[in-house]
């Protein structure tokens, strides 16, 4: 009789896919020194000023087009052959599911997908700029496929469920103050396993239980995943 494989959740964040050339918002020459949040990232900004939301977009789905997984991106792939794993991510690029990961939820979207501004229902890949005038078939206006800031987020309550039911909870690549992600932690069981792998892990007292690999994802994750497999 086979062994039921351990259940593995995985949050990751912004440094998980910085070192495959995508800026993160939070650091020293990150995204947000050149924008403010209010200008690109809500749907006040889009009502404002909609052509300037999707130039910030293009951008980045253009940088998107043009990353590549990274160590830590395949290494997770490796855990599969071991463990069910489902990564969690706060990335809004498709470099988990590029690199061979078979179970991924995006809590804030997906850049590389748009959807109509009459039904969020209407889903369409989208791998080249969005422009003004490029509509659903309802014939509302397209945007991009992401969750901005004072929107609510539709796959929090599916996260909430995956991550209560690990086994094993591992964090990678986010400073857990952007919320309501950052509460994910919240919902693993106490006393599992929980690795938090960044090169700056936060403070919190609410982190005592969490082992920390002060690395970043494509150093730390490998290193975390070979002993995982060692210990199979």
């Amino acid at each position: 009789m086979q062994r039921q494989k351990k259940k593995v959740t995985v949050l990751t964040g912004a440094g998980m896919s910085a070192e495959s050339g995508l800026r993160t918002f939070r650091d020293a020459g990150g995204l947000w020194e050149n924008y403010s949040i209010e200008e690109v990232a809500t749907p006040m900004a889009w009502q404002r000023n909609p052509q300037l939301v999707l130039d910030f977009y293009n951008q980045r789905r253009r940088d998107v087009l043009k990353a590549q997984p990274n160590e830590g991106h395949k290494a997770l792939v490796r855990l599969e052959s071991a463990y069910e794993v489902t990564i969690i991510t706060q990335n809004i690029d498709d470099l988990h599911e590029r690199a061979g990961s078979s179970r991924v939820i995006h809590l804030h979207g997906e850049i590389l997908k748009a959807r109509s501004t009459k039904d969020e229902r209407l889903l369409y890949e989208w791998t080249t700029d969005l422009h003004i005038g490029d509509c659903c078939e309802l014939g509302s206006q397209l945007r991009p496929h992401v969750v901005w800031f004072y929107e609510p987020v539709p796959m929090m309550e599916v996260a909430e469920r995956v991550v209560a039911a690990a086994d094993i909870f591992i964090i990678v690549g986010t400073s857990l103050q952007v919320y309501p992600a950052a509460g994910l932690i919240y919902a693993a069981r106490p006393n599992i396993p929980k690795y938090l792998v960044d090169p700056m892990p936060p403070e919190s007292p609410w982190l005592h239980d969490v082992q920390f690999l002060q690395e970043t994802a494509s150093r730390g994750l490998p290193k975390l995943v070979d002993q995982m497999l060692n210990a199979q």
